[in-house]
């Protein structure tokens, strides 16, 4: 049986060549997502636990959770430098420092921009930095750059550059550029190296340290030295060795890289379900034109279990042929991923093809065919030999009153009832109740589309007679001849566009919401706010913009806390001369004027949630100060809005309780409006910081709706592999059913129609069925967008359905060329057909 299996494989190579090639796209996407999904766990190990190899140990102090920064002092340094087998005790500075290009712009991402200090050992070097350009800097008028953010800046040695810390901002001479390890600086961050003593004056406080590195002398055992380490340094310490270090950043990078790996095994089980339609398409066609040779085989003698595993053998053979083939490829998506989607943040990393990849592949490719065979195999066999003999098996029509319509409808039915209970009823559990339903709605929908196939080739009929009458009502007819392969070959469209749709919606909802949520409630010109990671703003920081001619401002400072009526609370306190015209209240009851007479306006969902009207006096107290508080105003917000508080104050209350509050962001309205001069004198006023951003509206709904857009570009790059799978079944099914219809075609050639025509016959027919994936997926992506999204309609205040018309229309016009582009090859085949030879065909 194996030889009679690899025989007929070897025999119909063209026929299962396109099998191949369908098992080989599935197993192609599942080894690419495990492969991306390796590298970038294993590139993100190894930047987290580099550098530590070149330390023996670190002594860090034990800081209490709530409490201040603890250092270690100096003293402790020069103990440990001390101990017999330490080559070095380094003291290390860390803390927060921004770099500003040369046109002001910051360098760096996020809490990556770091500073810290250069600890030259005797030979006036510092093994965690290699110099590329200049030396490390000396004295408190220079700083040194890694090499990333200087050649961002433009920055060459002995530039100028504008550095901003906590204590302010400075100008310094660049003193050198160097190289460093993913232990001092991350990808994509940025890194100023200052002297020790400029580095604990910026940072911390002379002669203290962050912590302690602790290099060996040649032929130490590092393990004894702990012990010797730990009896020197204090109390609230711990010494922890290099390897050690290693061991916990790499265990957190690799925790922080499993969602992306998830993300990824995700979009493979899509691709791979969307790949299995196309498989089993292509088994159907496959056994259906070989009935006459199965069945002279039963003839002939052979059983009907023997004629079922040669079948299944070929499957297995096609499916470990196609498995080597998608493994390569596999590969080379992945490095195309690794390429698409490498930045600052996140570069290329060697690619990583692990032993269970290879395995998970292999059975992947080789399963998928069997069970995809299984079906046709049994039906094929199901059919008598004299019967099959005769004549080749018809198409199956599609029923209405058929076991699997009525299965589909059921199906369907129950998943959209599930799907309006969770969007419209649902409670915590909505949206798990949502996605069953999304679930069970589309496995319904894909069993009706074969039903679907001659309504909607219907629909389109007249429209087709309009432009093309012959061909078009050859391709209508030869769409609806078999409806059980035109649904299959459409299901992989429609899956595919169904998940784009859907989160196109979301997201084209969500970019609005937020883009309202953050610029919406400001109707001053400028927000500004310290980056992520940077130094804490306080009331003073407002203070120099006290000199802009005509400019109205309030810093917004958040106080903590307070119990208001026995009610945990957050006071924000603002200016009560200048807030209103820098934010947009919508007063629903009282005045904000209460403001300027020590009274507080409230959100009204934090009023609603505690029953408080406007007029109520309520019992305040913070730690051991405690008073009366009137509220003034209750005012409509939302309580995920960027700049609107739960509770608004006066700054003078807010300072009778808490000296110290947290200046979250200060509003600023200049008196021309926003330009890029008023611009420059906020920067200016502000002491030209880089730590300080200011940003009109245009900069901060740029900056709060990017990510949405960064995912759902990755998403929409993952999901185009499934589009692109969905297309090549199109030209699978085309290219089988030109070899089945061979005979046909010669005879309408023959008739008459030309190459032209037979071409324009077989594109019209692949647009047909790309037109039915691409309908079903979007209304059914729409439904889910729209229940998901229904859900945050109650929680999140402003959040509404936004239908992206063009991005769907987009989404359509890709599956419409896509299928266009599939049809390229059979239209080929087809007008190539040879009429005297077709003709003669049994």
């Amino acid at each position: 049986m194996f030889r009679t299996a690899l025989r007929n494989v070897l025999a119909h190579k063209a026929r299962l060549l396109m099998t191949v090639f369908a098992v080989m796209l599935g197993v192609t996407f599942v080894t690419g997502s495990l492969v991306y999904g390796d590298s970038q766990k294993q590139a993100a190990t190894d930047r987290a636990s580099a550098g530590y190899d070149r330390i023996a140990l670190n002594v860090s102090p034990n800081t209490v959770p709530g409490g201040p920064p603890a250092t270690l002092d100096a003293r402790t340094a020069a103990a440990l430098a001390e101990l017999p087998g330490v080559a070095a005790a380094a003291g290390r500075v860390n803390g927060f420092a921004a770099v500003a290009d040369r046109e002001g712009r910051l360098l760096g991402s996020g809490e990556f921009r770091k500073g810290g200090n250069f600890a030259p050992g005797k030979d006036g070097r510092d093994p965690a930095y290699a110099f590329e350009e200049g030396s490390g800097p000396v004295g408190g008028q220079a700083v040194a750059l890694d090499e990333a953010s200087a050649a961002r800046g433009g920055y060459r040695v002995g530039d100028t550059v504008r550095v901003g810390t906590s204590t302010g901002a400075a100008s310094y001479r660049l003193s050198g550029v160097f190289r460093t390890d993913a232990s001092k600086l991350s990808p994509g961050g940025s890194l100023v190296l200052f002297d020790e003593a400029t580095a604990q004056r910026q940072f911390l406080e002379p002669g203290r340290y962050t912590d302690i590195e602790v290099t060996a002398a040649s032929g130490t055992d590092v393990t004894q030295l702990l012990g010797k380490v730990e009896a020197v340094i204090p109390q609230d310490s711990t010494a922890v060795t290099g390897a050690q270090l290693a061991r916990i950043q790499a265990n957190m990078a690799s925790s922080g890289s499993d969602t992306m790996s998830q993300i990824m095994v995700g979009f493979a089980a899509v691709a791979l379900f969307v790949a299995t339609f196309l498989i089993s398409n292509t088994f159907t066609m496959l056994v259906s034109r070989r009935t006459r040779e199965l069945a002279l085989m039963r003839a002939v003698g052979a059983t009907r279990k023997q004629v079922r595993r040669i079948l299944l053998t070929e499957s297995v053979l096609v499916g470990l042929i196609a498995s080597v083939a998608g493994i390569l490829a596999g590969t080379g998506v992945a490095a195309l991923l690794q390429w698409l989607f490498s930045s600052a943040t996140s570069p290329a990393a060697p690619l990583v093809l692990s032993p269970a990849t290879v395995v998970i592949a292999l059975v992947v490719g080789t399963v998928l065919p069997v069970i995809s065979a299984w079906v046709p195999v049994r039906r094929a066999m199901a059919i008598p030999p004299v019967a099959a003999l005769g004549a080749a098996e018809p198409a199956a029509p599609a029923r209405v009153g058929s076991l699997r319509t009525r299965l589909s409808t059921a199906l369907l039915a129950t998943g959209a009832a599930a799907t309006l209970y969770g969007a419209l009823w649902g409670d915590s559990d909505a949206r798990t109740v949502i996605g069953l339903g999304a679930a069970l709605t589309l496995t319904g929908a894909i069993g009706l589309i074969p039903l679907l196939s001659r309504p909607f080739t219907t629909l389109l009929r007249p429209l087709l007679l309009r432009f093309s009458p012959v061909h078009g009502d050859l391709a209508a007819r030869n769409t609806v001849r078999d409806p059980r392969r035109t649904g299959a070959t459409a299901a992989a469209l429609a899956i595919a566009l169904a998940l784009a749709s859907g989160l196109s919606v979301l997201g084209a909802s969500a970019t609005q919401y937020l883009d309202g949520a953050t610029t919406r409630d400001i109707t001053g010109d400028y927000l500004v706010q310290a980056p992520s990671g940077g130094p804490r703003m306080t009331p003073a920081t407002a203070e120099p913009l006290k000199q802009l001619t005509g400019a109205t401002y309030s810093p917004l400072n958040q106080s903590t806390e307070y119990r208001i009526g026995g009610v945990r609370s957050v006071l924000t306190g603002v200016d009560p001369t200048a807030i209103g015209r820098l934010l947009r209240y919508e007063v629903t009851a009282g005045s904000l004027d209460g403001l300027g007479r020590g009274e507080v306006a409230v959100a009204d969902y934090k009023a609603r949630a505690n029953g408080w009207k406007v007029g109520q006096t309520l019992p305040l107290e913070r730690q051991d100060k405690r008073g009366e508080v009137t509220i003034g105003a209750i005012y409509r917000a939302d309580e995920q809005s960027k700049v609107l508080p739960s509770i608004t104050a006066p700054d003078s209350l807010v300072a009778r309780y808490d000296a110290t509050p947290h200046t979250d962001s200060i509003v600023v309205a200049t008196a021309g409006g926003p330009g890029r001069a008023q611009h420059a004198s906020i920067v200016k006023a502000l002491g030209d910081n880089p730590a300080l951003s200011v940003l009109d509206k245009e900069a901060v709904r740029a900056e709060d709706t990017s990510g949405i857009g960064d995912q759902l570009n990755i998403f929409y790059a993952m999901l185009s592999m499934a589009l692109v799978i969905a297309a090549l079944g199109i030209a699978n099914t085309l290219a089988m059913s030109v070899l089945e219809r061979r005979k046909e075609i010669g005879t309408l050639r023959a008739l008459g129609l030309d190459r032209a025509g037979v071409t324009r016959m077989i594109r019209i027919e692949a647009l047909l069925v790309g037109a039915l994936g691409a309908a079903v997926g979007t209304v059914m992506g729409v439904f889910m967008g729209w229940a998901l999204g229904n859900t945050l309609q109650e929680s999140v205040t402003g959040y509404a359905l936004v239908i992206p018309w063009g991005r769907l229309a987009l989404g359509v016009l890709l599956a419409l060329t896509g299928a266009l582009l599939a049809s390229l090859w059979p239209a080929r085949r087809a007008a190539a057909v040879d009429i005297p030879a077709a003709t003669a065909a049994h």
